[in-house]
């Protein structure tokens, strides 16, 4: 039987990107789930062997005008209590610092863009390890959190200091975006957010052009030293450079 992956999407073109073929490669069958189709609410929360909340431009003080959001927390409640693999990306990440009894709230600015993340030494000994120095990865965000009561902070940036954490082996939250492909989708996507933000969408796409490719391999190799302490795989290889 192939491993089971359950994808929350808040947005359309916020998808699992660079994380879906390495997932595939490593035995899952990956599903979506649509949080605005009401489609959270009927999840086993213990089922899937793997599950990854994905991002999305609301926030998750927001919950009264995005009741799924609800839905969400009850369920990475009940799933990260019994210790079941869990990942979050941006806002995903929100929702499980949220899950776990932290803040989440507005930041000091939107932080939108390709720029490296620094590893705490806890997160040098993490799979984000398996990051090169100095990698770019894209930021777009503009809410924090504080960090759980039992997580290890992974990652930081000067603008935001929680950037990644990590609950045990089984929980790993990312502020920042590895999975991010087809940039050209997240610029028409978050038009309006861009150009309130004054952030210049041409300078992201040259970015993401230049760095697309060392994202897709940092996201895999990420990925596999993941699973590998998981069990579900294998220890990813080296980081380069």
């Amino acid at each position: 039987m192939p491993l089971t992956a359950v994808a929350i999407r808040h947005v359309a073109f916020e998808d699992l990107g660079h994380l879906d073929a390495p997932l595939r490669a490593a035995g899952y069958a990956i599903r979506y789930v649509e949080a605005a189709g009401g489609g959270v609410a009927a999840l086993d929360p213990l089922a899937p062997d793997l599950l990854v909340v994905l991002g999305g431009p609301m926030g998750v003080y927001e919950a009264a005008e995005h009741p799924f959001l609800g839905d969400e927390l009850a369920l990475l409640r009940a799933r990260l209590a019994a210790g079941r693999p869990t990942m979050g990306l941006c806002l995903g990440a929100q929702l499980i610092a949220a899950a776990l009894g932290a803040r989440v709230y507005p930041g000091p600015a939107k932080e939108i863009g390709y720029a490296p993340v620094t590893l705490t030494p806890a997160g040098d000994g993490s799979p984000l390890s398996a990051l090169r120095a100095g990698q770019p990865v894209l930021h777009w965000h503009g809410d924090t959190f504080d960090l759980p009561a039992g997580a290890v902070l992974l990652a930081s940036t000067k603008l935001y200091h929680h950037q990644a954490f990590a609950l045990g082996p089984y929980a790993l939250a990312l502020q920042f975006h590895l999975e991010a492909d087809r940039i050209e989708r997240w610029l028409a996507g978050h038009a309006d957010e861009l150009r309130g933000a004054r952030v210049d969408p041409t300078e992201i796409a040259r970015d993401a052009a230049r760095h697309d490719a060392a994202l897709r391999d940092a996201a895999a190799a990420v990925l596999a030293r993941w699973l590998g302490e998981l069990g579900h795989g294998e220890p990813g290889p080296p980081p380069r450079g």
